[in-house]
């Protein structure tokens, strides 16, 4: 079904394509405002109401800073490697790029009918080779400066799967897809080395326009503390277990050591009495996700039958083994002082271990708090501070310890054991050490392959093809890495291709990239704070190091957008049945008064249930709007060139001062009550001239671009409405000449009155004594005193 606002929809679109209306260009002598949404998997289920309203904020920002003379960025792509169509890939054998690539026609199609001003002649896709020669190309910078590793690190392996899985697919020890069995096991994988940047990461969110919950998200994930490494010794053993504690002032309450279960030093103090149950407690904990270890409120434990020597006090101290202890988090060992750590304290309750008090207070242990030392010797009577020094230089004069910072944050895993991904430029010598592809022989084209699965011991799809595996290099047979990299390397840099995509000869100019960079409005979920927009600034530090890119930060500022819910107020999904399906909407109403409404539900970065009677009205001030120009009836224009009423005109110019102070603040659901709120005072007053009408549709265009193309074009407008310049507006029209002002009468309210801003003290006073509300308070006295501030208060005190 075809209506009018769909015909009018594909007019314009044919128009502004043709006129290349929204082409950004590199070479300009304007101001430059790169504007960027993030970019989408491009799925087989198409695009739904929340890319719509992910894409909606950002093409409002583009098309009036267009209007405002700046020369906009605003590109679209693809995060085109994705898990989705290497599963569909293994269950029908069709190659992942072919419906990828399809998936890509359907999004540009759609993305196009709703009106976006993208500029389509930088569309980028990562899974394009002449794309990811440049990922890989960034890869060997990472590599060539110590930044790219290989290590055994415990991975979750599903044998059912063949795969391994992120933390959050695994559930209650089983793979989110079919409920199989998964078990850390230990494999080679690639990292990189996003810990050398924890500082910087971290000092330099004071420098971004975010919002504050996403950067204060970020401080938690690289979570900096400031403490000191201890050594406790391993009784009968050489080794030592080293701990990390941001408390060294509580040592003396350390009464037992937890080490992670993959602690390499577990079998080497296991006793023979212990080790039947020790083994089968490190088989169970490897059945366990990280995400389940750590949410795990059960308190789980076993004794290793080993000791380790307290070094302040020499006390033996019992070495237990427990799954909230994390191998690749810390050095995988803590001292216990359960005296002063709730977790510590449940433990050592559970498992009848020692518990001892080691800083004063009135309340019961534990106790968590700042108190004096006590129990512990050289450090009795000092306070936390004076105790963390004191103990520190202990440590360090005996050699056993040191003053050390940390980090929570991980360096970064950075190898799939899938096919659809970026291959590696990266060979194995038949020694054993790694080598770069050379430059010129990127990219290292992502091969055909019989199989898309990986083997039973978890081997790579790609090491199936041994042609490709087999790299001659120096008369000797290399072997080519088989893993791919994960889908985050292609959108740590996207925003960089963008700004010269058709580059064959570098991933970016670099006078090109100084021009648009850094991203002025980065739009996307608050779900991507530790990972994605992580990884994009770790990127960009790398590249600014290695002197390719000239900015340190790659988004200016960022916003995210709300959810739209259905309208039961839940998130939209299929079994929820409450998918409101936007392709149908926008069928039935029109592009337009789907964007209007998105943006009319509330703050652009809450979450907003959906209404179909909201809409309804939304549509009704679009139709509202378009008689105003145009005679439904007769399709004839009826706006005209009459001179505006004084109050009309003030009118027009506090709306454009209003819509321009809201789209400035992102503020989209009052700039489309303040247009509803001019229409109707357009109607009260009968006015339907051209000097309203103009800078009203301009105003229009970023939120209903269509409608106002087509009412610019009736109205006489010169050349496209996308294009013409913002209305500006006389501040001095902008002023109230009256205002609503409040009566006290000692203190309380007894009426109001509407009076000149700058009427005199007598004036005010002389129509308040009108109001009868105000007159009655009085009763017929005069006030002893008078309390005026032009235009805000008048209070009435006393009277004889």
């Amino acid at each position: 079904m075809t209506n009018k606002y769909n015909v009018m929809e594909q007019k314009w679109q044919e128009a502004w394509e043709k006129s290349q209306a929204y082409k950004a260009e590199n070479n300009s002598t304007k101001p430059k405002y790169y504007a960027l949404d993030m970019f989408p998997y491009p799925s087989g289920s198409g695009l739904h109401m929340g890319h719509i309203a992910s894409y909606t904020p950002g093409d409002i920002i583009s098309r009036y800073k267009r209007a405002c003379g700046f020369n906009v960025l605003h590109p679209m792509g693809y995060d085109a490697f994705g898990l989705p169509a290497e599963q569909y890939a293994i269950q029908t054998g069709v190659h992942p790029a072919i419906t990828t690539t399809k998936s890509i026609e359907g999004f540009r199609a759609t993305l196009k009918k709703y009106g976006f001003s993208f500029d389509w002649s930088r569309e980028i896709s990562t899974c394009e080779p002449d794309y990811y020669k440049w990922t890989q190309s960034i890869f060997l910078k990472l590599f060539e400066k110590g930044l790219a590793y290989q290590k055994e690190v415990p991975v979750n392996w599903c044998p059912a799967l063949k795969t391994v899985l992120a933390n959050d697919e695994v559930i209650d020890g089983k793979s989110e897809r079919g409920g199989h069995p998964v078990i850390r096991v230990p494999m080679r994988q690639w990292m990189l080395k996003i810990t050398d940047y924890a500082e910087r990461l971290l000092n330099d969110l004071d420098k971004l326009d975010w919002p504050e919950r996403t950067k204060e998200g970020q401080r938690n994930w690289i979570g900096k503390s400031e403490g000191a490494t201890v050594q406790f010794k391993v009784k009968g053993l050489s080794d030592s277990l080293e701990i990390f504690t941001t408390r060294p002032d509580t040592i003396f309450g350390a009464t037992f050591m937890v080490v992670a279960p993959e602690h390499p030093v577990v079998k080497k103090i296991t006793t023979a009495t212990q080790n039947s149950t020790v083994n089968q407690y490190v088989e169970n904990t490897a059945k366990k996700s990280e995400v389940d270890r750590k949410a795990s409120t059960d308190k789980t434990g076993v004794f290793t039958g080993g000791f380790a020597i307290n070094p302040l006090n020499q006390k033996e101290i019992p070495i237990w083994i427990a799954d909230y202890v994390m191998m690749d988090y810390g050095t995988g060992a803590i001292m216990a002082v359960p005296g002063h750590d709730e977790r510590d304290f449940e433990f050592a309750q559970k498992f009848d271990l020692p518990i001892l008090r080691v800083l004063t207070s009135d309340s019961d242990l534990p106790f968590t708090g700042e108190g004096i030392l006590c129990n512990s010797g050289p450090l009795d009577g000092l306070t936390k501070n004076e105790a963390i020094k004191k103990a520190i230089a202990i440590l360090e004069k005996d050699g056993i310890g040191k003053k050390q910072i940390n980090y929570k944050l991980r360096d970064w895993l950075f190898s799939r054991q899938r096919y659809w991904g970026e291959p590696f430029p990266i060979v194995q010598m038949p020694d054993g050490t790694l080598k770069a592809v050379p430059e010129n022989e990127l990219p290292v084209v992502l091969p055909e392959v019989v199989n898309y699965e990986p083997s039973e011991t978890g081997e790579a799809p790609l090491a199936n093809n041994a042609d490709w595996v087999n790299y001659k290099i120096n008369g000797v047979t290399a072997k080519r890495i088989t893993d791919t990299m994960p889908g985050a390397a292609g959108s740590s840099w996207y925003f960089l291709r963008y700004t010269d995509p058709h580059n064959q000869n570098e991933a970016y100019g670099k006078g090109v990239a100084k021009y648009w960079m850094p991203v002025d409005l980065y739009v996307g979920g608050a779900e991507h704070t530790v990972g994605h927009l992580l990884y994009s600034r770790f990127w960009t530090k790398v590249l600014f190091d290695a002197g390719v890119c000239p900015v340190d930060e790659p988004f200016k500022k960022l916003a995210h957008q709300g959810m739209i819910l259905g309208p039961d107020g839940e998130k939209m999904s299929k079994s929820r049945g409450n998918v409101i399906p936007a392709d149908d909407v926008a069928q039935t109403y029109g592009v337009d008064a789907l964007r209007c409404y998105i943006c009319f539900l509330g703050p652009m970065d809450k979450d907003k249930p959906w209404s179909a009677t909201g809409i309804d009205g939304v549509k009704r001030f679009l139709d509202r709007m378009h008689r105003l120009v145009v005679d439904e009836a007769t399709g004839s224009v009826v706006a005209n060139n009459e001179a505006l009423h004084p109050e009309v005109e003030k009118a027009v110019h506090k709306t454009i001062k209003k819509i321009t102070d809201d789209i400035e603040n992102m503020s989209f659901n009052t700039s489309i009550s303040q247009m509803m709120i001019l229409v109707n005072e357009l109607y009260k007053h009968n006015c339907k001239s051209k000097k309203a009408l103009k800078p009203l549709v301009q105003l229009l265009q970023p939120f209903a671009p269509h409608l106002a193309e087509e009412l610019w074009h009736q109205l006489g407008g010169e050349g496209l409405v996308v294009t013409a310049a913002w209305p500006t507006f006389d501040p001095a029209l902008c002023k109230d000449d009256t205002a609503t002002m409040g009566v006290q009468v000692n203190g309380k309210m007894r009426g109001t009155i509407e009076i000149a801003i700058d009427a005199d003290q007598d004036t005010a006073v002389a129509e308040a004594l009108k109001v009868s509300t105000v007159a009655a308070a009085l009763n017929g006295k005069t006030p002893s005193k008078i309390i005026y501030k032009a235009g805000k208060i008048l209070n009435l005190i006393g009277g004889n």
